[in-house]
């Protein structure tokens, strides 16, 4: 996660760049045309631009001009002079001038640049906020009138009540479908917040820990679906699984965007058995700690301090999400028929298919373990999908 977390600024943030550039700039008869994207390479008198439909060489020239750009505050008024030696392949650039008659190259009058190490210093603080003023949990219950949302957040061993409220400028974002990325979130509401979401929140915690003041809000319907492999196809990306619970079939799409890992054995064996009721008085009252940045990345890694089910917690080992992102990375190809898996996902209505944000292999204890009766729930503990918890399949991320 950590390098994801440390990938260039978002599409969102450069197309922002480019409308403040268009709004800023006077009108003129004649209309000049923009290319925004990430530079990919560099040679004498030309850079090459990857866009979203493709790639486009962008001549130079001793009347090019070069201005740069915050990533903070991505405006005319404090963007400053800067130079061709200033430019490095990655950094995000807003280039105007007029395109050549097939729109593959474009002479540049001016070029409007957000280095990669700025957008990086901007990612890392934005993670560090959220680590250490951040928290998450699931929806309980919602009261627009009051700005209130009550959420639980679960640790491996017991749950804890944390009541939030939002402050009167709240910013409010919500997860794209199939997508956990900070950077994808699109602008949302309070009442758009339901029962069951899952949520991340920045702001302050009461010493307590049972009351919490939201300056962003962060939201998602997610499930968790777990079974047994049927049937692999490299080729398509996809795998059939038995649902454990409906016992029916559910097709798994796996895209460049998902997250696969698979849980070492004894970690598995371990994290299970604290589940059961063997990692008690590990948990801290309130989900103390920060709660893990996302990503602007993906995998919302140890086990001392369990944090992704007490909003991402760190203590001093590393939370859930840190041992998450230590797990060994796999390929659908490595699962075998009769494997048992578990994937997050977005909630949809197409119950036969879905598609994977996260996919944990080495799953068993978990799933052998919810089949246990305990205090006489019959093992169900609130797991995304009701009968089972996997750590680190939450859904989320932070950015």
């Amino acid at each position: 996660m950590r390098k994801k977390i440390l990938l260039l600024l978002s599409l969102s943030l450069i197309l922002s760049v480019a409308s403040i550039i268009s709004a800023q700039t006077p009108p003129t008869k004649v209309k000049l045309d923009m290319a925004t994207g990430n530079i990919v390479s560099i040679n004498a008198g030309k850079i090459v631009l990857q866009i979203e439909t493709g790639s486009v060489d962008v001549i130079l020239s001793d009347k090019t001009q070069y201005m740069r750009l915050s990533p903070d505050k991505p405006s005319l008024k404090t963007a400053v002079a800067a130079a061709f030696s200033d430019i490095e392949t990655g950094d995000k650039v807003v280039v105007t001038g007029f395109f050549s008659e097939d729109k593959k190259t474009l002479p540049a009058s001016k070029i409007y640049l957000v280095t990669k190490g700025d957008i990086a210093q901007k990612q890392a603080k934005e993670s560090e906020q959220w680590r250490t003023r951040g928290i998450s949990g699931r929806v309980v219950s919602v009261n627009p009138a009051e700005s209130k949302i009550n959420i639980e957040v679960r640790g491996l061993a017991n749950t804890t009540a944390v009541v939030l409220t939002a402050k009167p400028d709240a910013k409010f974002k919500r997860y794209a479908p199939d997508s956990v990325k900070y950077s994808e979130a699109i602008t949302s509401s309070l009442t758009a917040i339901k029962t069951g979401d899952m949520l991340r929140a920045l702001g302050d915690k009461s010493t307590d820990g049972a009351t919490f003041t939201a300056e962003e809000v962060l939201t998602g319907a997610f499930q968790t679906v777990a079974g047994t492999v049927k049937s692999i196809d490299v080729i398509k990306n996809e795998i059939v699984i038995t649902d454990i619970q409906t016992k029916k079939d559910v097709t798994i799409s796996v895209t460049s965007a998902s997250t696969l890992k698979n849980i070492p054995e004894e970690t598995a064996q371990r994290l299970a058995m604290m589940q059961s009721g063997g990692g008690a008085g590990m948990v801290r009252p309130g989900g103390q700690g920060g709660a893990r940045p996302p990503q602007t990345g993906t995998a919302p890694g140890a086990a001392g301090q369990m944090g992704g089910r007490q909003g991402g917690m760190r203590g001093g080992q590393g939370g859930i999400d840190d041992m998450l992102e230590r797990f060994p990375n796999i390929t659908i190809a490595a699962l075998k028929v009769g494997n048992q898996i578990a994937v997050s996902s977005t909630k949809n209505t197409n119950t036969d298919r879905i598609t994977a944000i996260k996919l944990l292999a080495g799953v068993e204890p978990f799933l052998k373990s919810a089949q246990i009766p305990t205090g006489g729930q019959g093992g169900q503990r609130g797991g995304q999908s009701g009968g089972f918890t996997i750590p680190g399949l939450d859904g989320l991320n932070f950015p």
